[in-house]
Parts: structure tokens; sequence; C-alpha cells
């Protein structure tokens, strides 16, 4: 096990003087040292977690913990809290305190995702504490070291950079990840970013409120994200207080969101968002790969929910099988107490018990517990039915028999069977088979145009990208159809990989036309990339002859020999903005002549119609 060189990370900021510098608004606290000392001998100290979420679906990434002092007392804020520490020459003993308290609670609340835990770059950099602590720690808990990500807060200037990137550089090969915390309100953030190159970088919270509202926000927010793809960084928006601000961002393709309308810090956090915020998340606007997946990822397990009657588990077996004995039809009774789940007792099972010697006597005046399967499948009422068939395939098959307690924040909501699962599922298949390209599986003319359809709608921004293969028709009269086959498919994958999962969507017109409609600020990166990776892939589908002399000979419609290039690839991409366009049929014509343009072009091309139309040749 690497030893750790440098201090050990804290859950708050580190010393009194880097909040003193942060607002001149912060007074001394009116404490003693024997608060604090009461404060490290009682670890009267407790956390908070705030659930940041993916943006692209609702779900939980992780958690940032936060410290807070004695209710009680003038310690109760971490500002305060600091201050004191460092006034009294305690700082150390404070931090260690907080990162054992946070840890703890985290491992002991089974939170799942990862743990942000805040530390300046000046408490990072201190080499005056036990070493080894952070990653020993963490290992006694059982907690895996990738899962804590280092969130540097930074209140006044860095200034020694290769220490701090030396001290971040010995953090990552322990397996920690680092996060830079209120991007655009530090002294030297950007610096930061530069050289550190942290998995995370978090937006201050100034740059998100009323960002629905103000043009000049939503540019610098588009800038951070357009760098941190380049820098494969994630972007975190904190601070979201509105629906409003909260789709703004998604649009924007920001990859992960943090604040009140999400969830607010609290001892015991949900390990899931409301199923309002999920739904908008959502509905307004679905990335996709195949339409299968789409049907599934919109449809949650709430739609299958059934209310069964429900027993306590005090509730004596005696009775269970009477109920079961008085329907027929009734297979599954949940065991709920309150509201909280139990179990599941099967009736099958129980039956089957009974009905053995001595079983009534011995067990029929004894609580239901004792023939029920005490480790049921849990599933949040907002689960999309692509996620909760995934968790059915790994877990035990006895669950796709006795059916899945649907819950809401932990609260039972009711039953969710297996049947039912299984019989929605196919429908989707059947729905999927309709609208899906079955070459590519990818999304057809339907989805592609209810997609453009909900983007002009919102009024969100994004590039159409229409792609043609050319000289497709005679390489199939000479190679056959099996390997033209094989061409598209190769194209469906490359246009594919150079689509961002979290804001592009790809669909397949026929034949070798596809639509991709772009949301990534780097889309036209994307789009050379696409031509680089075509250019190298389709020589493979020539004979060696052909590739040599760069094309063949095949007969056009009058039955002569002419000599065909090999097949290119051209790219035709307009702007769709909603003040221009009203509906799909407007976008696929304008779409379409772009991909004229670019056709004209010789090789692999891309037209982009900017208005004033510009013609992009490949570098």
């Amino acid at each position: 096990m690497e030893t750790e060189i440098y201090k050990p990370l804290a859950n708050q900021c580190c010393v009194a003087a880097t909040f003193a510098t942060h607002g001149s608004e912060i007074q001394s606290p009116q404490s003693n040292r024997q608060d604090i000392l009461e404060v490290l001998q009682e670890r009267n100290l407790s956390a908070r977690f705030q659930p940041i979420i993916q943006m692209c679906d609702g779900k939980i990434l992780g958690y940032e913990g936060l410290i807070r002092g004695p209710s009680d007392s003038p310690l109760h804020s971490p500002l305060k809290l600091f201050q004191a520490a460092a006034e009294y020459g305690l700082s150390v003993e404070i931090e260690h305190l907080c990162r054992r308290i946070v840890l703890e609670q985290f491992k002991s609340l089974k939170l799942e995702g990862k743990l942000f835990l805040n530390v300046s770059p000046e408490c990072l950099l201190q080499r005056n504490a036990r070493h080894g602590d952070t990653l020993n720690y963490i290992h006694e808990l059982g907690i895996q070291p990738d899962r804590v990500i280092i969130e540097l807060t930074e209140y006044q200037p860095t200034n020694d950079y290769a220490l701090l990137q030396e001290a971040v550089s010995h953090y990552k090969r322990m397996g920690f990840e680092i996060a830079i915390d209120d991007l655009g309100e530090g002294f030297s953030s950007l610096r930061l970013w530069s050289e550190l190159k942290p998995e995370f970088v978090k937006i201050d919270m100034h740059f998100i409120h009323d960002i629905d509202k103000d043009p000049v926000k939503r540019q610098f927010v588009r800038s951070i994200q357009s760098i941190a793809e380049q820098s494969n960084s994630l972007v975190v928006a904190e601070g979201i207080e509105t629906q409003a601000e909260l789709l703004c961002l998604r649009d924007i393709g920001v990859a992960c969101g943090q604040g009140y309308h999400i969830a607010k810090p609290h001892p015991q956090p949900a390990k899931a968002i409301s199923a309002e915020v999920t739904k908008v998340l959502r509905n307004k606007y679905r990335t996709g790969r195949t339409v299968q997946s789409t049907l599934a990822d919109q449809i949650t397990i709430k739609s299958l929910i059934k209310t069964p009657p429900v027993i306590a588990s005090t509730t004596l077996n005696n009775e269970v099988e009477n109920i079961f004995l008085n329907d027929p039809k009734l297979k599954i009774i949940p065991v709920v107490d309150g509201f909280k789940p139990i179990g599941i007792i099967n009736r099958h099972t129980m039956i089957d018990r009974f009905s053995r010697p001595f079983q009534r006597e011995l067990y029929g005046k004894k609580a239901c517990t004792v023939f029920m399967d005490a480790d049921p499948l849990l599933i949040e009422q907002n689960a999309s039915l692509q996620d909760v068939s995934h968790l059915v395939v790994k877990a035990d098959p006895e669950h796709l028999i006795n059916g899945m307690l649907v819950v809401e924040n932990g609260e039972y909501r009711g039953l969710a069977t297996g049947p039912d699962l299984m019989r929605e599922i196919t429908k989707m298949q059947i729905e999927a088979a309709r609208y899906a390209n079955p070459l590519t599986q990818l999304p057809g003319n339907v989805v592609i145009n209810q997609r453009a359809d909900q983007l002009l709608q919102t009024q969100a921004p994004f590039y159409v990208c229409y792609a043609d293969l050319d000289h497709f028709k005679p390489f199939n009269d000479v190679y056959g159809y099996q390997r033209g086959d094989d061409v598209i498919q190769m194209t469906s994958q490359i246009l594919t990989t150079f689509c961002a999962d979290q804001c592009d969507f790809i669909g397949h017109v026929g034949g070798d036309d596809f639509i991709i409609l772009f949301r990534s600020p780097d889309w036209e990166l994307r789009c050379r990339g696409i031509l680089r990776e075509f250019e190298s892939r389709v020589r493979d589908f020539y004979s060696i002859e052909d590739q040599e002399r760069g094309g063949y000979l095949s007969e056009d419609r009058q039955g002569k020999k002419v000599f065909y290039s090999l097949i290119s690839l051209s790219l035709g991409v307009i702007q769709a903005e909603s003040d221009r366009f009203s509906s799909h049929h407007q976008v696929a014509i304008a779409a379409s002549d772009a991909k004229k343009q670019a056709k004209r072009l010789p090789g692999n091309s891309l037209f982009i119609e900017r208005r004033t139309a510009s013609i992009q040749p490949m570098p």
C-alpha cells in the first residue's frame, strides 16, 4: 500500500484564514478553546450529503459530503468551526475528525456512487499531518479510492503550481479522482484546470442562477462545456434552484447537476431523486442509440405497479394461509410495516411448506417472517424498464418469479411482477421493430422526425448533419449486397462512436443515408473525425488491387465500363434554429440541400451551411 506524503484531505476547507479572505462579513466565533476540545473529544460533528446527478437521465452520480458542528453551538457553521480551530491551533485535528465522520456516515448509509470531499489547495500541500490516514482509513471502511473525489475549493491565490500538481498526481496514483470547485469564482481556477487536468469541474453557482434568462451566462457555460469535452472532464453545475435552470443546463450538454431544486443536503439523503425531476430530464429530451433502448428508458416501472393486499410482519402464518385460500389467483403477498417494505411471501412456497407433516402445528401461530423472502428486489418507481431489466438479469432468478417491490424514496408503493415486466419489454421490442431500421437498429424516419420537432418546440439549439455515401450503388454491383450491408453497418458504428452519449442523436433514414442531430458544442470536430475514420476503414472492404489503384471498374446504366473511386462519405450540416424552421419538414429540406452541396465536392467532404454557405474541405 502506498504511503501518503501529503496532508490527509478534510471534508471542509482547511484554516480560518482561508475563510477570512473570502468575505469580510464573517466574524470570529464567540467560542473558546474548550468548545473545540469538546467537539474533538465527543466527536460532536455530523455530516450532510447532497446528491449530484447525471443530467442525461437523473441518476445519482454521487454525493457531496458537508460537515456541521454541534447544533446548539456557535460552531454549528463549518466556517466558524474551522475559524475557531485555526485560532487555537487545532485545524489538523478538526480536519482529521471531519474526514472520519463523513466517511463513516457515507459507509453506514450505504450510499452508492462517488463521495465528493472538499479541501483547499493550501490544505492539500501541508506536510505536517499524519501520513497515510486517507488511504488507510477508507480501506478500513471498505470504500474503494476510486469512489472518493478530492474537491479542491480555492479561496486564495495558489502560487506553487508545481508542488500542487505533484500532490494531485500522488493522490491520483492512489486511485482518487480530482474535482475543481467554484470555477469562475476563484483567483486562478482556469489555470488549475489546465495544470491539474481534473476529472470534474464544478461551475460556480453565480453562472447558474437565472441562466435561462441570461445569454451571457449561457455562453460562459457553453464555453466551459466545450473545454471540458476537449480535456475529458465532466462539468457539474452547482446551485440549480429552478426547473428552467435545470432544463437550460441539460440542453447545453452539461453532464452533472447539483442544487436545491434537485435535492437539499440531508443527514439521510434519498438514494434516487424525485420522480418529477427525473420525468422532466427524461421526457423533454432523450438521446438514443436504438428505438428499443429509447422506449425502455422512457417507460418506468411505475406503469406496472399492482396493489395486492399487504400484511404486517407480525401476521401469523395461519392468517396468511387463509388469505391465499380465499383468493386462488393471489400469488404474492408483500410484507410491509407502515410504509417500510420487509419482504415477500410466495404462495407456492408457503403452501408447500404447510403441506409437510407437522409444519402447520409448528409454524401456524408464528409470525409470517418464517416463510418470507427477507431480501426482495426493491425498485424505485421512477426506474426505467431498461434499468430494471438489467437488474433482474443480474439478480437471483427467484426475483423474476416473486416479483419486485416498488418504492418511492424507500417507501412501499406496490408490486411489479416478472411476467408483467417481460410482457412490457416484449411489447417494446415489437414497437421498436416498427420504427427501427432492421440493418442497424437505429431509429428510423418516424423517430427522427419526432426528435427534430421536440428540439424545435423547446427552442433548443442543434445542428443537423445529413450523411450519405458516394459511389455506393456500383460498389454493391461489383462486391455484392452482403458487402454493401457491411459497409452500411460500419458507417453506422463510426457515426455512433462520434456522437456524444449525453446530447447527440443518430438515426438511419434508409439505405446509405443517416441523420445526426448534434447538441454537442464541438460538433464540427466530430464531423471531421467521422470523415477521417471512414476514409481509414473503408479501404478494408476492397480487394488489394482496387485499393492500390484507388477504385474499380463497373458498368453504368448504359452498359459502359466506368472507373469509380473508392466509396466516400459526404456530410452536409445546417444549424436548425427555431426562428428559421417550424417543423421537421423544413429541416429535412435544408439538410438535404446541404448534403447535395457536400456531394459535389471530391472525396470525403463536409459542407456547412451557415446562412451564407461556406465550403469546409477536409484538412
